[in-house]
């Protein structure tokens, strides 16, 4: 079964310093059709306004993935952690037990844009723990690079859940497949420009859902970006 999901039937908040929208139930955002896909819960596409941010907060129990398209994003969090992401960096930070952090675009003049990604996690009440890395372009042109998975392989950051993160980039006759195991579900969120996933047109901010499909197929890009999650049921 294919789902589409196009940016328009999104959730969105404006609150000036925010401009946010939710693929999912989010905040004051609720959907009973919408509440997550598998494991995966949260997709909100955040654009903050120069010199703003989110105060210190509390997560529990959370794998949460930042992933910056634009600007640079400030994390401080209660483990004594500080960095600033940027485009082609994926933070991940593990709630487990607790952990209060906050995320400020330092700018003055440029705007921060980027993806928080929220998937539930197999076990919690564990210690919580932070993780970066890089991802160059020249990593995820053509191709499907794995970014985030349960065992940290080929460089990926580490997931306490059985899922995978993959992100590509795909341009004119560039094509990718990710092969998915029978049971698995696949949910692939177009981050810009157009492309084709398993024969669905997708324009920045839409989305697929996919059920009992063997394998993701991308093909038709026009400066895509996007975001390939392999999920359990």
């Amino acid at each position: 079964m294919i789902t589409v999901r196009k940016a328009d039937q999104r959730g969105h908040a404006n609150h000036g310093w925010l401009d946010s929208y939710h693929s999912f139930s989010f905040a004051d955002y609720y959907d009973p059709q919408h509440m997550g896909f598998g494991p995966l819960r949260v997709i909100n596409e955040d654009r903050i306004t120069p010199g703003a941010g989110f105060g210190t907060h509390g997560h529990k129990d959370m794998e949460i993935i930042s992933y910056v398209l634009e600007g640079e994003l400030a994390h401080k969090d209660s483990m004594g952690t500080g960095s600033v992401i940027r485009p082609g960096d994926v933070q991940r930070m593990s709630a487990g037990s607790g952990v209060r952090h906050s995320e400020f675009n330092h700018s003055q003049d440029k705007g921060a844009h980027f993806l928080q990604i929220w998937i539930q996690p197999s076990v919690t009440g564990i210690d919580p723990s932070y993780e970066e890395k890089r991802f160059p372009p020249s990593e995820k042109e053509g191709t499907l690079r794995l970014v985030a998975s349960s065992d940290g392989r080929e460089g990926s950051v580490t997931i306490h859940q059985d899922a995978c993160l993959y992100a590509g980039l795909f341009d004119g006759a560039q094509q990718g497949e990710l092969a998915l195991a029978p049971g698995r579900l696949a949910y692939v969120h177009a981050v810009r420009g157009d492309v084709t996933v398993n024969g669905q047109a997708l324009a920045a901010g839409d989305a697929v859902k996919l059920s009992g499909e063997s394998a993701v197929r991308i093909a038709g890009g026009r400066q895509a970006e996007v975001l390939v999650f392999d999920l359990p049921q």
